[in-house]
């Protein structure tokens, strides 16, 4: 039992009284769409873009939101103030609704929760292995609910000592299931894929500041060019910005973290805390 509230429908209510039907499309055919954000010292970090991004999944799936911007934004807000976690995740989710066949999509159900934030895993900041896998997600564009090829990886993730897994197909990098992968050429270029992804909003906000001192460049990614990169790294909302510096059995650059991707890690954690406390 927790006494964290949550928001169901049209209503605050006890996080342990949400309670969804069997005959959700979210629970028959794992359809629905779903978005997360982090909050700081109980300030959301760059919650329009997230929202934003919320709607576009919708309406990729054919969900109709329940509420505008401004009044979802307003119910997340009363839900940080009701809760009163200081750091935390913030997960949206619109389902596909109890289908009269389990197969057609209905009135969507919505649920907004709140829980503290994990921390990343003690050494992460220093560098992590990943390892390939050859998948495309389906329609990568949208934020869905369906993980189900990188839940199922997570075995083989763990037993080849890794952190994570890089999606390619037809030696094309894409993703990771959960982040964003860049990688920083021989020539100090800061390259991430543009295509067959879902659009990271921390991806956006490091190609911004990279911007300013670097050429970026959003383009094909080959798995040979990132086996080959001076420098590779991750991004997420949770994670923020991670070094890669193994790539299956290659290691990247010198096997540490390069010194592109430490000013990227620093520079966007000062970014981040500006923005939640207004200091630019």
């Amino acid at each position: 039992m927790n006494n964290r509230i949550s928001f169901f429908n049209d209503q605050f209510v006890k996080e342990d009284d949400v309670r969804l039907h069997v005959a959700d499309l979210s629970m028959q055919r794992g359809y629905g769409v779903f978005d997360f954000f982090r909050t700081i010292d109980h300030v959301p970090l760059f919650m329009n873009d997230y929202l934003q991004r919320f709607y576009r999944s919708a309406a990729g799936l054919h969900l109709p939101a329940a509420f505008d911007h401004d009044k979802l934004g307003s119910i997340i807000n009363e839900l940080i103030d009701q809760n009163k976690i200081a750091s935390s995740g913030i997960r949206l989710m619109l389902t596909g609704g109890y289908s009269p066949d389990s197969y057609e999509i209905a009135s969507p159900n919505f649920l907004i929760t709140q829980q503290p934030l994990k921390p990343v895993p003690a050494g992460w900041e220093n560098g992590i292995k990943v390892i390939t896998h050859e998948f495309l997600r389906e329609l990568p564009g949208i934020k869905s609910i369906n993980y189900l090829t990188g839940v199922w990886l997570q075995k083989k993730v763990k037993s080849q000592g890794a952190a994570d897994v890089l999606y390619y197909r037809d030696n094309i990098v894409s993703e990771f299931p959960r982040s964003n992968f860049f990688i920083v050429t021989k020539d100090d270029v800061i390259v991430t894929p543009a295509d067959n992804i879902l659009h990271g909003i921390t991806r956006m906000k490091v190609l911004q500041l990279a911007a300013r001192d670097h050429a970026t460049e959003e383009r094909i990614v080959t798995l040979d060019e990132a086996y080959k990169a001076k420098e590779a790294f991750l991004t997420s909302t949770t994670r923020q910005l991670i070094p890669v510096v193994r790539i299956d059995n290659n290691i990247i650059g010198n096997g540490n973290p390069g010194p592109v991707t430490q000013s990227l890690q620093k520079r966007f954690e000062e970014y981040c805390r500006a923005h939640i406390y207004n200091l630019t």
